[in-house]
């Protein structure tokens, strides 16, 4: 692990994104709320959040870190002539403290984008995890990131 024992200790928050693409009728499933294995989505947030939470944990030379909150979203898309169905999952994290919450944000988009593949797999194998990507970033001494800016 790199040495942060002098960085100073500012606000730092996060921001990822990523999307599971399934067939329109496991998307319907899940938001008819009549999945096998439960609330989809609720349970898929609640691994989110214990995803970033556990960081530390999975990714060997991460920081353990005091995150201060973590929001897991998700927005629905029906399939259209120009996309598949898909569930878009995006992850805040943030933490007061000497190093960034990147890799806490970005675990917690696959490891909620990972809990819906496992409770729609029996319906659906076919499923793809794409574009995982972070937005954002702020705080620490390199400043701000903002993709495509």
């Amino acid at each position: 692990m790199v040495d942060v024992a002098a960085k100073q200790a500012t606000h730092r928050i996060a921001i990822a994104r990523g999307r599971i693409e399934m067939l329109p009728a496991t998307l319907a499933l899940i938001e008819s709320g009549n999945a096998k294995k439960g609330d989809v989505l609720g349970i898929a947030r609640i691994a989110g959040i214990q995803g970033a939470k556990r960081t530390s944990d999975l990714i060997p030379l991460c920081h353990p870190i005091a995150l201060t909150r973590v929001a897991v979203v998700f927005e629905v898309f029906q399939a259209s002539a120009d996309q598949p169905a898909q569930v878009v999952c995006t992850a805040t994290a943030e933490t007061v403290g000497p190093t960034g919450v990147e890799m806490e944000a970005l675990t917690a988009v696959q490891v909620a984008l990972l809990t819906i593949y496992d409770m729609c797999k029996a319906v659906d194998r076919g499923m793809t995890i794409n574009g995982v990507t972070l937005l954002e970033k702020h705080g620490g001494k390199s400043g701000s990131f903002v993709a495509g800016a």
